[in-house]
Formats: structure tokens, C-alpha cells, sequence
């Protein structure tokens, strides 16, 4: 396998101008009038769910302003949710771009942020350098706080389509030449659930395969809904004991975050129909209201622990 072919397909088809962004109607009319009337706004706020473009169009924003390397920072704030990261930033930002016309920071997932730190974000933002922009992004813009969606110019993100998503897949196959039939190709959309990064990473799981049946079988394992609701059942039954537990655990990978929205997704309809079960559910949810992003699958599993052993 030569270099070209090892590289992910969602990195390789990631875009790179705002016209190859699938899907995003409204948000890129609004980029793009921006853009062509050179006044991109020096905070913006960039909300949706995950695997849909939020990232990618910074980093094109970023190329439309020349930013160059050494004056762009892209920091994942579910890593660095202290206050002292955004005083560093603060120290820095007054300082003249090393390379370029401008700075950049990008702050994906400014969710996880801690308080202290989104009113230091939003103080910065007061008096702005004219050389400086911060790009926030984030999948749960309900946890920031108000003022900062109310200064920032935000730009919403949705779930791609079935049909964008399939639009996708199918320029992909035929780019790579690729033995992928219709109906893989449409199991592929649908199971991406509106995210493009989501339908590249499961293309190529599914393109490793010969045959059209385990090409379908990789798209079925690759889902990780049915992993993610049989566990859900588990927890809120609590019939047996850990090691049933334990072995549903070991079926999931590094996506503990889409696992855990899963889980939170079947309880509460389970909570929202009542009956002998609703205690159970409530539960789940309260075991798994924090995100996994740091923790991964140990939080996960530790998470599944708590409410297996709990009293009700």
C-alpha cells in the first residue's frame, strides 16, 4: 500500500473551499456574502453536531484570511478547559502576527470550558486587535454561556441529508474505483446518521471487503447503535451479572462520546414512557450526563459500573 492509499478518506476528501462543503446551505450563503464582502466577523461562533463540516470551514475561513502556520492555533478544549490556556492566549493575541496579515485561534468544542474561562474568552472579545479572530466551535452550544452566543455571530451547522450524504459516498467510489454497490453505498448514508466524516470512515471499513455481504456486514459493525442499545437494555434490566456487563463493553471502540448520546437517547424515551423501568433509566442518564471526550472508554466503562451497582 502506497502512502496516497493509507490516508484516511475523510482527511483526503476533506474541502477545501467552501463550494465542496457538502450539504450547509444556509450557513455557507451566509460565509460566502461575508467573504465576498471581505468582512468576515473576528468572532464567530460555529454550532452543530459532530462530523458535519464545523471544523473543516475554519480551517478555510483560515486560508481565505492567509493566516499563516505559525500565527493559527486549532485548540480542542475538552482538553484544555482550565482558565490558564485562554490567559495565555490573552497574553499572546496583543502580539503581531509572526508571518502574516492575521492570528487565528480556532476552540473547538468551547463547550467544556470552564466558566472562569468563557468570561476571560469574553472579555478578550470586548477589544479585540484588529489582527485577531477566534473561531469557536462546538457541538453543544446550550452549555456556553448566553453572552457569548449573543456576541458572537453564529453560524448553525445540521445533519447532512441521506441524499447529500449519498451524493458523497457515491463521488468517492468512483474516484478511488472502488467495487461498492448501490446498496452498500446506500447503507453507508443511512448509517452516518447526517455526519460526511462519519460516511468516509464507514466507506473505507466496508471497501476493505471482497464480497458485497461482508461489505454489509462491515457497514452493520461499523453503525455501533445496536452495541450502544443493547447495553442501554442491559443497564436499565440489570438482570445477571457485571461479566454480561463487561462483555457488551468490550464490543466498543474509541467512540465512547457517540456511544454514550446513544445510550442517553434510548433512556429517556424509556423515562419519557414511565412505568416500573423509569427509575432504572433515570439512572442511566444521571450516570452518563458528562461527556467522554477526556476519558474515552474508561469513562465509559466506568460510567456502566456506577449504574450497575447502584441501589435501585
Amino acid at each position: 500500500m502506497n502512502e496516497a492509499e493509507a490516508i484516511e478518506y475523510y482527511r483526503k476528501y476533506r474541502p477545501q473551499k467552501l463550494s465542496e462543503v457538502v450539504g450547509q446551505k444556509a450557513a455557507l450563503s451566509s460565509l460566502s456574502g461575508m467573504g465576498k464582502a471581505q468582512q468576515i466577523p473576528h468572532f464567530l461562533l460555529f454550532t452543530g453536531p459532530s462530523g458535519c463540516g464545523k471544523t473543516t470551514v475554519c480551517r478555510i475561513l483560515r486560508q481565505k484570511l492567509k493566516c499563516h502556520d505559525r500565527d493559527f492555533d486549532e485548540v480542542n478544549m475538552a482538553k484544555e478547559t482550565g482558565i490558564d490556556g485562554i490567559r495565555s492566549i490573552e497574553r499572546r493575541m496583543m502580539l503581531k502576527p509572526m508571518a502574516g496579515p492575521c492570528r487565528i485561534w480556532m476552540l473547538d468544542e468551547c463547550h467544556a470550558m470552564s466558566k472562569n474561562a468563557m468570561s476571560c474568552i469574553l472579555k478578550m472579545t470586548e477589544d479585540t486587535p484588529s489582527h485577531v479572530y477566534f473561531f469557536m466551535a462546538t457541538t453543544h452550544p446550550e452549555k456556553l454561556l448566553p453572552t457569548i452566543r449573543t456576541r458572537a455571530t453564529e453560524i448553525k451547522f445540521d445533519l447532512i441529508s441521506k441524499a447529500d450524504l449519498k451524493k458523497l459516498v457515491g463521488r468517492v467510489v468512483d474516484l478511488e474505483g472502488l467495487k461498492v454497490s448501490e446498496e452498500v453505498q446506500e447503507k453507508v448514508a443511512e448509517y452516518a446518521e447526517g455526519s460526511g466524516r462519519k460516511a468516509l470512515v464507514i466507506l473505507q471499513q466496508a471497501a476493505a471487503c471482497r464480497s458485497e455481504e461482508d461489505q454489509l456486514a462491515a457497514v452493520a459493525k461499523a453503525d455501533g447503535r445496536s452495541e450502544a442499545i443493547d447495553l442501554a437494555r442491559a443497564l436499565i434490566d440489570r438482570k445477571g451479572n457485571w461479566s454480561k456487563i463487561a462483555a457488551l463493553l468490550k464490543k466498543f471502540d474509541d467512540d465512547a462520546e457517540g456511544a454514550r448520546r446513544l445510550i442517553l437517547g434510548y433512556a429517556s424515551s424509556v423515562l419519557l414512557r414511565g412505568g416500573p423501568q423509569s427509575a432504572k433509566a433515570f439512572i442511566v442518564i444521571d450516570s452518563f450526563r458528562d461527556n467522554l471526550f477526556d476519558s474515552g472508554k474508561a469513562g465509559l466503562v466506568a460510567a456502566a459500573y456506577e449504574v450497575f451497582h447502584s441501589e435501585n
